[in-house]
Formats: C-alpha cells, sequence, structure tokens
C-alpha cells in the first residue's frame, strides 16, 4: 500500500512554532532528540524528504508533544490550528519544557563547580 505524499511544510511550521514557544535552539533540540542538526535542519526548511516514523516520534517527544503529532501534522491528520501545543494542555507542557531546561542548566552549573 503506498503512502500518500506528505506535509512537510506543514512538519517545518509545526517544529518552528514550538521552538519558538519553548525558547529552544536547533541545537538544543538535536540534543534533545538525537537527531541530526543536519536533519533538523532540512526538516525545519520543509524539505520533502521521507523520514521515518522514528525520527518523528523522537522530535515530538522532544518537543514536549506526544509521540505521534508530527506524524500526523505530516499524514494531514492534525491541522496547525489544532496543534496539541495549544490550550491548557499545551500550556502545562510548556511549561514542563521551561522547567526541564532550567533544571538541566542548574545541573550543567553544579557539574561545572564541582569540576573545578
Amino acid at each position: 500500500m503506498e503512502r500518500a505524499v506528505r506535509d512537510w511544510a506543514a512538519v517545518a511550521d509545526a517544529v518552528n512554532r514550538r521552538l519558538r514557544e519553548l525558547g529552544l535552539t536547533q541545537k538544543e533540540l538535536a540534543r534533545r532528540s538525537r537527531v541530526s542538526v543536519a536533519t533538523l535542519r532540512k526538516i525545519q526548511k520543509g524539505v520533502a524528504q521521507e523520514r521515518s516514523d522514528a525520527i518523528l516520534s523522537a522530535v515530538s517527544r522532544a518537543l514536549g508533544l506526544p509521540d505521534d503529532h508530527l506524524r500526523a501534522v505530516a499524514d494531514g491528520e492534525v491541522g496547525l490550528s489544532s496543534s496539541a501545543a495549544g490550550g491548557p494542555t499545551g500550556d502545562l507542557r510548556s511549561e514542563v519544557a521551561d522547567l526541564r531546561r532550567r533544571v538541566e542548566a542548574l545541573e550543567r552549573s553544579i557539574g561545572s563547580v564541582r569540576d573545578s
């Protein structure tokens, strides 16, 4: 069975919007998702290149979204207006992601103090 053409522009919009909401950099997203910066760059530019569901899931999770969110966006099952990032749940996810970033920064600071 042949898969329908995926909407990579919609995926790019969703990823870029979520990065702005969370205040994350591409490099930080790469670290969290374990997806290369080069692949993320292509995703963010909407380059029409097939990507595995595993990559889309890893990026979704790193952005604090459900595992299948970006796959659903790519397949046209989730519109940008009904993004999982919106509403009270999205607000909580955004706050948790922000707290995670802060804790990671504190852990790095503590680690550098211990190392000196």
